[in-house]
């Protein structure tokens, strides 16, 4: 009987077949050369933008060697003033819009993924990630207009709501990540030990959260931090936060300083981001 043999065949070649399909994606061709020039793409940029930061020279072309006066300008220079008010108004707005939203994406995930089966359910988890899809410059039109509707006067308020607004998306992600990954029974358990649903909550669930909250604290954070669409529309006159500063030195043209604080907000960017990874791969791992 010839059938084991042409059994063992198949079942050989099904697995060739599963190795080949399951293949490292790096053995692709032009897998290494794309993603070396998306890096270059990317990253380029910032990179010549933090090296002539510490360029001597006026010029942002022209290197005249290693200094560090133009982050001393940033701080004590006849412009400080400006980027100091600036940079107060960005980490106010940051701080409130990133608690005030991460609170709300807190309570936003505990209904939906502790709340059971309701009536409109996938609707609301729409509406919970919908500023993720649409584009930013539509929000901000749209988020303008509500503004001048309701006769919302432009300024500091402004800006505050909007952060606020867009921000609950982005903590509530990794807020419902680590939600999704506690399991009920601790809860039940709390429950069953005569804990009333707000202790259970407070006692066991939230401690439990807190890898994701303060992952999702960092993100809407810095979000806000670095925003600058939506902030350009809804300011008023004489209100700025850090990135709508810069573009407005920006465009009475490129000074190496503008260039010091684009990499200082860099690096504090990357430092909050890197947090929030941290803290939300803890949180996965417990």
């Amino acid at each position: 009987m010839v059938f084991p043999d042409s059994l063992g065949d198949k079942s050989e070649t099904g697995q060739r077949v599963v190795k080949k399909s399951l293949r490292d994606i790096r053995d692709y061709i032009g897998f290494f050369p794309m993603t070396v020039l998306c890096l270059i793409l990317l990253y380029g940029p910032l990179i010549i933008v933090m090296f002539y930061s510490f360029n001597d020279s006026q010029s942002i072309t022209i290197w005249g060697g290693f200094s560090l006066r133009w982050y001393e300008e940033v701080f004590f220079g006849v412009e400080s003033p400006k980027f100091k008010k600036a940079a107060f108004n960005s980490f106010t707005i940051a701080l409130m819009a990133a608690t005030t939203s991460t609170v709300i994406a807190t309570c936003a995930a505990v209904a939906m993924i502790r709340g059971g089966a309701f009536r409109g359910k996938g609707l609301t988890f729409g509406l919970i990630n919908l500023p993720l899809m649409v584009p930013e410059i539509v929000t901000a039109v749209a988020t303008l207009i509500f503004f001048s509707t309701i006769g919302f006067r432009a300024g500091y308020a402004t800006i505050l709501v909007a952060h606020i607004a867009f921000c609950i998306p982005f903590a509530y992600l990794p807020i419902a990540a680590r939600l999704q990954g506690i399991d009920e029974s601790y809860e039940e358990a709390a429950v069953d030990l005569y804990a009333s649903r707000s202790r259970a909550f407070f006692q066991v669930l939230m401690p439990l959260m807190l890898p994701g909250i303060i992952s999702g604290f960092l993100l809407a954070f810095v979000i806000s931090l670095d925003d600058f669409i939506i902030t350009n529309f809804v300011k008023g006159a004489g209100v700025e936060t850090l990135p709508t500063a810069i573009f407005g030195a920006v465009k009475q043209g490129i000074k190496p300083n503008i260039m010091a604080i684009s990499t200082l907000l860099l690096f504090l960017s990357i430092v909050i981001v890197t947090l929030s990874y941290l803290f939300n791969r803890s949180g996965s791992r417990s």
